[in-house]
């Protein structure tokens, strides 16, 4: 099953959504600003993404910036930081088996399916 981590005020992700929809392939949205990822389920994509914590922050966001940015945070800590300010996580992430990617890019998300 394919699941799609969607912002819907996300641009990017709603481009994403809409790609999703017209591959005629099964998949599941999960609005994660709603339902927030535990720290587990994050861990989990992490894995799937092969990233570190720090590569999933928008480091860019305004909570980053005033409450994170500077400091020396462990990975848990930044786990722990995105599970609290979901707005945080870089999105859309597209999970597909035991794989992730971000699906900012088209182009790579038509070959991941």
């Amino acid at each position: 099953m394919i699941q799609i981590y969607h912002n819907q005020r996300c641009g990017k992700s709603r481009n994403c959504l809409l790609f999703l929809q017209e591959s005629n392939q099964e998949f599941e949205i999960i609005n994660y600003l709603n339902t927030p990822p535990s720290a587990e389920e994050l861990t989990s994509l992490l894995k799937k993404l092969n990233f570190s914590p720090i590569e999933l922050v928008r480091q860019k966001e305004k909570i980053w910036i005033e409450n994170y940015k500077g400091k020396t945070l462990t990975d848990r800590e930044i786990i722990e930081a995105m599970v609290e300010n979901p707005i945080l996580i870089e999105r859309p992430i597209v999970v597909k088996d035991n794989q992730a990617i971000i699906g900012r890019d088209l182009d790579q998300v038509e070959p991941f399916l």
